[in-house]
This record gives C-alpha cells, structure tokens and sequence, in this order.
C-alpha cells in the first residue's frame, strides 16, 4: 500500500510480460492460480512467506467463516481466505484502478455475491457505519506512514464490525511506535519480516 493505498511489496509478486504483477493462491480450491494486480508503486501485495505463515495460523477459523479485507489493494488476503473456503468476504479498496482490478478477478474466479462483495470507497468513512452484522476475521493491511492502522482498529471495535470472538490480522511497519489497539484485543501471534511486523489478535 504504499502508493499509500494497498498491499506491499510490489517487487515479491511476479511481473507478466504487459507490465501487470501478478499474485499466486497458495492453497485451497484454487490452489495454483495466479491473479493479476495493479502494477503501480507502492502496491504490495503480502508474500507468499507471510501469507503462507497467517493462513497457517488462520487455518482452524477460516471455514464458513466471514471475512473483511479493509486496504484490500491485491486482495491477496481475501482470495486466499475464500479459496480455503472462508464463506464470504468483502474487499474495501479506495483506488479505483485498484479496484477495477479486483472486480475482474472476482469475475475470474466466477465468485458470486453470496461469496464476495467489493467496495470501492475509502476504508475509514466505510468503517464509520453501522454494520447489519459483524466479521469473523479481519484483515487489516494499510498504507505505511499513514497513520491508518489504530483508527481502523477503533471503528472496528466502537463500531460492531467484530464478532465476539474476532480474529483480526494487522501488518505494519517495525520503524514505528507500538500501535494502540482495543483493550480486548489478545495477541495470540507475532512474528516480523525484514521491515514488517505482523500480528493475530483475538478479541477477549
């Protein structure tokens, strides 16, 4: 996200020959596939490393289960969820390019709206809602420096988007001051990536 809107590390997914990066599913029904990704500065979609490692954690919940990906970018987080059978996920991204990307990778994958929904709008604003109900596990990935990560936490928390027993997964650059998070929010796991931290947190 640091075109200061989505996913990291642009130079860990693959180039195709038009100039577009491309992201792999590691696993599940779509094991093997590679989805295309807006080629652009500063979008950096998870490693394959690290996602291998947060779907090791999040194996256990996923199934059935309904997911939020917020600075959605890639949506690499999100596929994979849903390509191990997570049974919904919305992707929140404000880029528009971004999102048109995702649009058709949702249609790529024949997902249907009972599976899958996209919005295209600011993360923060949205969060401001009200939900009709609250997410199983939240993946919570936003542009570095930018000062986005503790008020996404707040609004989830004050706001009902969690479920009492919420798994929520940050990234975030190590440079920085600790993050104030919600006090009811566990840390269950923690490990860091040359520059990244990422953490699961589950609400208590």
């Amino acid at each position: 996200m640091a075109r200061l809107s989505s996913r990291k590390h642009a130079n860990q997914s693959n180039k195709s020959s038009n100039g577009s990066g491309q992201v792999r599913i590691i696993a599940g029904q779509w094991r093997g596939r590679k989805l295309k990704v807006l080629n652009s500065e500063g979008l950096r979609p998870t490693t394959d490393r690290v996602k291998e490692t947060v779907f090791n954690w999040l194996n256990p919940y996923l199934t059935n289960n309904h997911c939020l990906d917020l600075f959605a970018g890639s949506g690499s987080l999100g596929f994979e969820a849903l390509s191990r059978f997570a049974s919904f996920t919305t992707f929140v991204e404000k880029d528009a390019q971004a999102a048109k990307q995702l649009k058709a990778n949702l249609q790529l994958l024949d997902l249907p709206s009972e599976r899958a929904k996209l919005v295209n709008g600011d993360s923060l604003q949205w969060l401001k809602q009200t939900p009709s109900e609250g997410y199983d596990i939240v993946f919570i990935d936003p542009p570095f420096r930018c000062d986005l990560l503790e008020p996404s936490c707040r609004l989830l928390s004050e706001n009902g988007w969690l479920k009492a027993d919420a798994l929520v997964y940050i990234e975030f650059e190590n440079e920085g001051a600790e993050p104030e998070l919600p006090a009811n929010w566990s840390c269950i796991k923690s490990k860091q990536a040359g520059q990244v931290n990422y953490r699961l947190y589950q609400l208590s």
